[in-house]
């Protein structure tokens, strides 16, 4: 009796749906990403110019500040690494989501529309 029901049959603009949906959710993470590995790079540049000041002697013989600028770059290190290989991964995904989405939208059975009448044969187009 279930196999009767065409609501049973998984109708390819659900599935366009779905995959829509997750396309979406896909490209807020890389944009995230992305705003994190910019923030990574400032991190890692700050951390160096502050080391890079302190050894110069314009900053005086701080060792807090020597740590603090060591864990800035150490930080945006490990954080720029693990994001971008997030972003790859993303990237991925979204590009096998995209592939989805084609063949299902490919599935699709499209039907050829016959030109409609023009408007002289309804007695529309004469006045």
């Amino acid at each position: 009796m279930a196999e009767d029901d065409p609501s049973d049959e998984d109708d390819p603009s659900d599935g366009i749906s779905l995959i829509e949906a997750r396309l979406e959710h896909l490209a807020g993470v890389a944009e995230r990403c992305r705003k994190i590995i910019v923030a990574s790079k400032a991190a890692i540049a700050a951390g160096c110019a502050l080391l890079l000041a302190m050894m110069l002697g314009f900053l005086g013989g701080n060792q807090i500040a020597a740590i603090g600028s060591m864990a800035a770059v150490l930080i945006g290190i490990v954080s720029l690494g693990s994001n971008v290989s997030t972003l790859q991964q993303t990237m991925a995904a979204i590009g096998a989501a995209e592939l989805q989405r084609s063949e299902l939208i490919g599935e699709i059975d499209l039907k050829v529309v016959s030109d409609s009448p023009s408007l002289g044969s309804t007695g529309l187009g004469s006045f």
